[in-house]
């Protein structure tokens, strides 16, 4: 049965939240990376960052318990954690380029089996900017990409080469999606995680490059 939109979204947060780990401090991108707090484990203590100046980010609010005056990056309400701090824009981006953020979660239009990634830019369409995708992908340990396998009609976005403008070159570790979690190496990409239904050959018609089959492939649990 095909997923719905929405159900694809969470089911790649519910799984990305699996790779946090206690007392780590996490940024999160714009679009499905932000469901990713929802999803944090009971008792973890892991500090959320956006660059937009804040440190303690929590769960998404209720309806009609929204503070307009608190956002992140992408414009979206958002909740505090005891201890939040907010701090100027130039201050964020110090963290960032630092190497003060341990992981990020971000979408991507594009990556390929090198882990270059491209997530900004389409030419001939409208440029809002990079934002701060370029420094977090520089700047943090762990750059985790969380997006729908293939475009809306049915093209692979993990390529052997990607044909967009980049972000940042050979700087992905990990690509979670609806169908799969994939591991980026030296040796090219190795296919960890299936999605329930799904196969090898299923996931490979959507898939430019050719996947290795880890020794211990498993079945993504949410």
């Amino acid at each position: 049965m095909a997923k719905t939109d929405d159900q694809k979204r969470e089911l790649i947060a519910r799984r990305v939240a699996q790779e946090l780990r206690d007392g780590l401090s996490v940024n999160l991108g714009i679009g499905t990376p932000t469901l990713v707090a929802n999803y944090i484990p009971a008792g973890m203590e892991v500090i959320l960052q956006s660059e937009n100046g804040m440190l303690g980010i929590g769960p998404f609010p209720f309806e009609g318990e929204e503070d307009p005056d608190l956002i992140n990056a992408g414009k979206e309400t958002i909740t505090e954690i005891p201890g939040s701090s907010y701090f100027s824009s130039a201050d964020s981006f110090a963290m960032i380029r630092g190497g003060h953020v341990d992981m990020t979660v971000l979408g991507a239009l594009q990556v390929d089996e090198k882990g270059n990634l491209a997530n900004w830019a389409i030419p001939g369409k409208m440029l809002k900017g990079m934002g701060g995708a370029m420094d977090l992908v520089a700047g943090a340990r762990r750059v985790i990409i969380a997006m729908e396998h293939a475009t809306k009609d049915g093209k692979p976005k993990i390529l052997r080469t990607c044909t967009l403008p980049l972000t940042g070159i050979e700087v992905v570790n990990l690509i979670v999606t609806e169908l799969a979690v994939i591991e980026v190496t030296k040796n090219g990409l190795v296919l960890r995680e299936v999605a329930p239904g799904e196969t090898l050959d299923s996931i490979q018609k959507v898939t430019e490059p050719k996947l290795r089959v880890s020794e211990d492939l498993k079945t993504i649990s949410i």
